[in-house]
């Protein structure tokens, strides 16, 4: 029964997989995608999108990070995911989910799902090129258009010797709006021999609870509901665990995203930190309602700085801040 935080493009990144698997209850982080084109990629990119190469595959805290690869080309797939294992990842996944539309026009993502044999193939490749004890899953939406081609996808995967599906309860065209289709998911569950992981609109543990009842999975991948309320794999935990359910408090928030100031400082252009900051609390003010407040100034801030003292503010207002729980 494990949560895993799913991999989000441009956001996700190894500071946030870092900090977000240390709040702790997530089990398995995956990577944003890795996009495999005409070559087969230099050391430095796989390092630069999973630095927990360098700790064998794992976060500091321990948690395991599978890497993703994004492409068209079977043998190119295979021969990266090849070398992504040579470097120390410990399972390999492939993307066949992103709806972004510069990524489908080079026959990568969701577009893929028009042509299950094509899936098959680079699944099958993959699933050639690595050593048995690697495991090889894949990430699909219910289709590119329409679902009419969902099952046979999952079945092209699963052929390909696939050792798990994870499964986006929407299609392409249907991007991210309400509702996920998690009853398809149980369809999916139930034609392929090999574990389904579900994943869509989960944001609460009552969420939680109706996407494995309705999905029929164990497993469940949460994107936007963890960087919406970073502790909800803790708050799944205890739910599970028939314990009074704890939020963080806002001013651990502030906590978390001073600790990820601090990181992204260290790694990108001064100018770029303010926007990830604004970026996270953006996709939080749904579940702060101190964010209603704080993001009008926040907004037109452009020096680090000046965030970081805003940040440390709301902390010193609040009172007390939680230690990040290891």
């Amino acid at each position: 029964m494990k949560i895993i935080l799913a991999p989000m493009e441009g956001v996700v990144d190894p500071h946030v997989r870092e900090l977000l698997s240390a709040v702790g209850g997530i089990d398995q982080c995956v990577t944003e995608f890795v996009r495999i084109s005409d070559q087969v990629l230099p050391t430095r990119v796989f390092r630069r999108l999973s630095p927990e190469l360098d700790n064998q595959g794992y976060t500091r805290n321990g948690t395991l990070v599978v890497l993703q690869l994004l492409g068209s080309h079977p043998e190119l797939m295979a021969a990266n995911a090849a070398k992504a294992v040579r470097l120390g990842a410990p399972a390999i996944d492939l993307n066949f989910g992103c709806p972004a539309k510069t990524v489908n026009r080079n026959r990568g993502g969701a577009v893929l799902l028009d042509t299950p044999t094509d899936v098959h193939d680079i699944v099958k490749a993959v699933r050639d090129a690595v050593p048995v004890d690697i495991p090889v899953t894949a990430k699909m939406r219910l289709g590119n258009k329409d679902k009419s081609l969902a099952l046979d996808n999952a079945q092209a995967m699963a052929d390909a010797g696939a050792d798990g599906i994870a499964v986006h309860a929407r299609t392409k065209v249907e991007g991210y709006r309400p509702p996920a289709h998690w009853e398809w998911i149980a369809r999916i569950r139930e034609a392929v021999s090999v574990p389904v992981t579900a994943n869509g609109e989960v944001w609460t543990c009552d969420d939680y609870q109706r996407c494995r009842e309705v999905s029929g999975c164990a497993d469940v991948m949460i994107g936007r509901g963890l960087i919406a309320q970073p502790d909800l794999g803790y708050q799944i935990k205890q739910f599970r665990q028939g314990e009074p359910v704890e939020r963080m408090s806002w001013a651990g928030v502030c906590e978390l995203l001073l600790s990820y100031q601090a990181m992204l400082e260290t790694h990108v252009a001064p100018k770029y930190v303010p926007g990830r900051i604004k970026q996270w609390l953006h996709m939080m003010r749904n579940s702060y309602s101190e964010i209603t407040e704080l993001f009008p100034v926040i907004r037109s801030l452009s020096d680090p700085a000046e965030v970081r003292l805003l940040l440390q503010a709301q902390i010193d207002q609040s009172g007390a801040v939680p230690i990040l729980r290891e």
